[in-house]
């Protein structure tokens, strides 16, 4: 099978019958429930540093323990899925999330708390790479589309966390939540059923000897996607920022409540998802780059002015940030698969394995520098890293860019 062969089965997915909407709905629905297990852990980590006396660094290392699991497994699961496709292998990926919300419900020390983070992490590996794929095998060579309708399931489970933890009244009552990677076992065994038959039918979906973008060198690929890794960092450790601390800076600095500060995270998470949801399809009308160009630089002078705001106009701003800031994923992601065709798990591995493990590691660090400084001082230093998106110039104009 050649790279345009490839493209056309793999990438296209359904181009014969248009986008499998059915099929991109599901996956994006198993993506939201997924994502509501990951991000109800950021969301009462207030509950756990009063349960477990916890300071800023264990914090940081909860988050750490999800996303380094996750960052380091991605790329592995992406290429073993290049080489033999499982398609039941989504399945796992919502047990382990089942496994991880018993064990944060009945954890007796700290000790059990990363160890249930390290299992959200694991399931999260076992999802993204696969998932990522069924999708653009749907897309109908709407690649852009796909790739954001997918992610948005994501977003809207992470601004549900916030909202859904207002429910939970002690620890013991997380298990609650264990029905939701039920539900999700039951949806990623039918999906698995239709990327098995999408198998049979085009004898094999994947080609891991498929040749890189004919247009560039290796050595130009290679720096190419260092490029699309920095801008990945910029975004990524400043979102860390905000997902993890944002509900502690909004209690320290305007005195907020609990419950306020959480729907104030709803807010932004809510306008990452809006921001998700549009980068993609603008990206298949106008070409890649030009959002990326847009996404990540755009969004430079909004955190320049966040740490100086009033209640007000922080919540505000908070809302530019997100979907600013949200809109270069799904393009980013796109561009890299068109880079490497026939490498789609492992691309799609390796990004949102490396957006996993630089959300992991700021978390780490920017507690580490609140419980020294103050979480102030941390958004003030995070303000510029949006600065990063200058090496966009760096990126090369993919022929065949737009849809």
């Amino acid at each position: 099978m050649t790279a345009g062969t490839e493209a056309k089965t793999s990438g296209n997915g359904a181009a014969a019958s248009g986008v499998a909407f059915h099929v991109l709905i599901a996956v994006s629905v198993c993506h939201l429930l997924n994502d509501v297990v990951q991000s109800l852990l950021p969301a009462i980590y207030p509950t756990i540093k009063a349960t477990f006396r916890l300071d800023f660094g264990q914090i940081g290392l909860i988050t750490l323990a999800t996303q380094l699991t996750a960052s380091l497994l991605q790329p592995v699961v992406g290429h073993a899925m290049d080489r033999k496709p499982a398609p039941y292998s989504l399945v796992w990926g919502m047990i382990s999330m089942f496994g991880a919300l018993l064990a944060l419900a009945f954890a007796p020390s700290y000790i059990w708390v990363l160890l249930a983070a390290g299992m959200v992490g694991i399931g999260s590996a076992i999802f993204h790479p696969e998932s990522s794929r069924v999708a653009r095998m749907a897309s109908g060579g709407r690649h852009g589309l796909a790739q954001s309708l997918f992610q948005v399931g994501g977003n809207a489970g992470q601004s549900l966390g916030p909202l859904l933890a207002g429910l939970i009244a002690g620890q013991r009552s997380v298990a609650m939540f264990a029905v939701v990677p039920m539900v999700g076992m039951v949806l990623q065994f039918k999906v698995g059923g239709w990327y098995k038959a999408r198998l049979v039918g085009t004898g094999h979906a994947h080609d891991h000897h498929a040749r890189p973008h004919s247009g560039l060198s290796g050595g130009k690929i290679r720096a190419t996607i260092a490029v699309l890794l920095a801008l990945m960092f910029s975004k990524f450790f400043y979102l860390a920022s905000i997902g993890s601390y944002y509900t502690f800076y909004l209690i320290d600095k305007f005195h907020l409540s609990v419950h306020d500060a959480q729907l104030c995270l709803f807010v932004f998470l809510a306008s990452v998802a809006v921001g998700t949801l549009i980068g993609g399809p603008i990206g298949d009308r106008i070409g890649r780059k030009l959002v990326i160009w847009c996404s990540i630089l755009g969004v430079l002078p909004f955190s320049l002015v966040l740490p100086h705001a009033s209640l007000f106009w922080t919540v505000v701003l908070s809302v530019p940030i997100g979907m600013i800031l949200a809109s270069a994923f799904p393009a980013i992601v796109v561009y890299a698969q068109e880079l490497l065709p026939g490498r789609v798990g492992l691309v799609s591995g390796l990004f949102f394995g490396f957006a996993f493990g630089m959300g992991g590691v700021g978390a780490a660090v920017l507690g580490q520098l609140a419980d020294r400084t103050s979480i102030a001082f941390v958004y003030q230093v995070c303000a510029f890293l949006p600065a990063i998106g200058l090496l966009t110039a760096l990126l090369p104009n993919l022929d065949g860019r737009k849809a």
